[in-house]
């Protein structure tokens, strides 16, 4: 009778069954690998991580409207830009106003348009690092794979958006926000006045953020994970884009200042 039973079959990874999307989220905290092997072998759905981003981006925004105000912060942006002072200085009163104006719709249409901006920006980014681990690495991952990564990997920066609201309902002082570096988790936020440092040093401290960082290393071990290559290589992938990203900002910051 024993000799006739069935006996369990072990299953493959792609047999077994694969993490709920809560599952997903809450290992890419705790044991990314899990995440990011799940993607591999299982779906590439990233519409949770997704979701995430979009409402922990309305209610910031949400704060800033009620407690800064939109006008206000067009105002710190100037003020921190010596090039828009001097031409607003020297612009007529009708231009000042259309240029504030102009100014005001362009920081409320990025935060209105940002699930767009998201969608768009992981794309963009998910199709260089996706020929930059097949093409140079000898990898063999899947476009899709790579932007559900990306998507996952970038879950540390919601810390930046919940920070900035806790601290804005905290009472943060209007006239010193600043939309471009809100939360103190990056050596500029915290060590310099963005006002009085040079643009490009501020630029490059800005970059040395601890959340930019975690999500680097994320992004570098599951792009390694699904493309099949050593981790290292998604590292080096990973990193180096990011590099040469950081070197355009400083040197941006330098011509224009």
């Amino acid at each position: 009778m024993s000799d006739m039973q069935t006996q369990p079959v072990a299953l493959t990874p792609e047999q077994g069954a694969g993490l709920s999307q809560w599952q997903r989220v809450v290992n890419t905290f705790g044991a990314p690998s899990k995440t990011f092997i799940d993607i591999r072998d299982h779906s590439r759905s990233w519409w949770l991580p997704f979701v995430v981003y979009v409402v922990l981006g309305y209610a910031f925004f949400a704060a800033v409207s009620a407690k800064i105000g939109m006008q206000q912060v067009v105002q710190n942006q100037i003020q921190l830009d010596s090039k828009a002072q001097e031409r607003l200085a020297n612009a007529t009163p009708e231009q000042r106003e259309l240029g504030m104006k102009f100014s005001l719709y362009i920081i409320e249409g990025v935060f209105i348009a940002n699930p767009l901006l998201v969608l768009a920006g992981v794309a963009l980014l998910s199709l260089g690092l996706w020929g930059t681990i097949n093409f140079v690495f000898g990898g063999k991952a899947k476009y899709g794979q790579i932007f559900a990564v990306w998507m996952f990997a970038a879950l540390p920066g919601i810390i930046k958006p919940v920070l900035g609201t806790v601290l804005i309902m905290m009472g943060v002082a209007p006239d010193a926000f600043n939309i471009k570096n809100y939360a103190p988790t990056n050596l500029a936020a915290l060590l310099m006045n963005p006002v009085d440092s040079n643009k490009a040093l501020y630029s490059l401290a800005s970059s040395l953020d601890v959340v930019t960082i975690w999500t680097l290393v994320l992004l570098g071990m599951g792009t390694a994970i699904v493309a099949g290559v050593k981790r290292g290589s998604g590292y080096i992938a990973v990193f180096g884009w990011w590099a040469i990203f950081v070197l355009i900002g400083v040197g941006w910051a330098a011509a224009f200042s």
